[in-house]
């Protein structure tokens, strides 16, 4: 599906809000031509997945999420749309990314898991083993209790640290594009991140509020009617056509979003950062790849919103210090 969507609410959501019926949903993201950078695959029929927590926790039930995932385009899964309709989560997720060259690496990252989460993998996708390698760098991933924000974000930056130093070592030198997300159900870490010094990576951005709702069918606003955040919503397009609803994640980034709601956004200071005062990243990359970068996927959105709702997405300055970046609700 080549896109990715978060939501995490203090008040569970119905999924066709999210998934559904915005005009400019996660489904009609990779439908609609007009909203594609590259333009020699127009149309990313390549299956999907979502996963929710319910919303009033039951013993019976255990504290696994629900997980959905089909190979056919969700915008023809009747079943999708059909859950969408009835189900109701505070935190929904979907993801994307791609691993250069992953065949190249996949036998030094099954030799890297410890014996329990060998045989983890299912299937055969390079996100899959991706997850594995992250739960290898919990402390216990079958632990019962919750994980904090840091432990999260630490094991992801263990994470990308592995598949670039194996990437290197196997003389694999096209960039891989990063955007993962994870979470325990209460804390939720998400990455825009590409292998590379000079290209941007795939587009990623998020947007807080108090409410999320559907003005008139299919246009959506995020609402902030006080400086708390009772939603938070990450998404590689953004949902809605206004100026005020979404910011930018800058490339190379590790957000955390934390049980109480704030979000942290944190660069990554690797070999591959690089200070935003300097030249802009090279959109050309992600575009080849088929996903969106920020710099292109605004004009597109503005050109399919129509002349009464331009879009003009603002780019903010990254934090250029380790220290967390906490973004309130304006």
């Amino acid at each position: 599906m080549c896109r990715l969507l978060v939501f995490k609410g203090t008040e569970p959501i119905q999924l066709s809000h999210l998934l559904t019926r915005p005009a400019h949903s996660i489904i009609n993201q990779a439908f609609d031509s007009r909203l594609r950078i590259d333009r020699t695959r127009p149309i990313n029929g390549d299956g999907f997945g979502v996963g929710w927590y319910d919303s009033v926790p039951d013993p019976e039930l255990g504290q696994e999420p629900c997980i959905f995932t089909s190979v056919t385009p969700a915008w023809n899964n009747v079943n999708l749309h059909r859950i969408a309709e009835k189900i109701k989560s505070p935190l929904v997720l979907m993801h994307n990314g791609q691993i250069s060259e992953f065949h190249k690496i996949k036998r030094r990252l099954l030799r890297a898991l410890p014996e329990p989460l060998f045989l983890f993998p299912q299937g055969h996708t390079d996100s899959e083993f991706a997850f594995a390698l992250f739960l290898s760098h919990l402390r216990d991933p079958l632990m019962k209790d919750d994980f904090t924000c840091n432990e999260l974000k630490e094991a992801m930056l263990r994470t990308i640290e592995d598949i670039n130093r194996w990437s290197k070592e196997a003389g694999i030198e096209q960039p891989s594009l990063m955007n993962f997300c994870v979470t325990d159900g209460k804390s939720i870490v998400c990455t825009r991140y590409i292998s590379s010094r000079t290209d941007e990576a795939a587009s990623l951005y998020f947007s807080t509020g108090t409410s999320f709702y559907e003005r008139s069918p299919g246009s959506y606003r995020m609402v902030k009617a006080d400086r708390r955040q009772k939603i938070v919503v990450v998404a590689s397009e953004p949902l809605t056509f206004e100026k005020a609803d979404w910011m930018e994640i800058e490339s190379n980034t590790i957000v955390c979003i934390t049980p109480n709601m704030n979000v942290l956004q944190y660069p990554i200071l690797d070999e591959y950062h690089v200070r935003s005062t300097t030249a802009p990243r090279n959109p050309e990359f992600a575009m080849r790849a088929g996903f969106s970068s920020n710099t292109t996927v605004m004009s597109s959105i503005i050109e399919s919103a129509g002349p009464e709702k331009t879009l003009l997405m603002e780019r903010q300055d990254a934090d250029e210090t380790p220290c967390p970046q906490q973004v309130a609700a304006v």
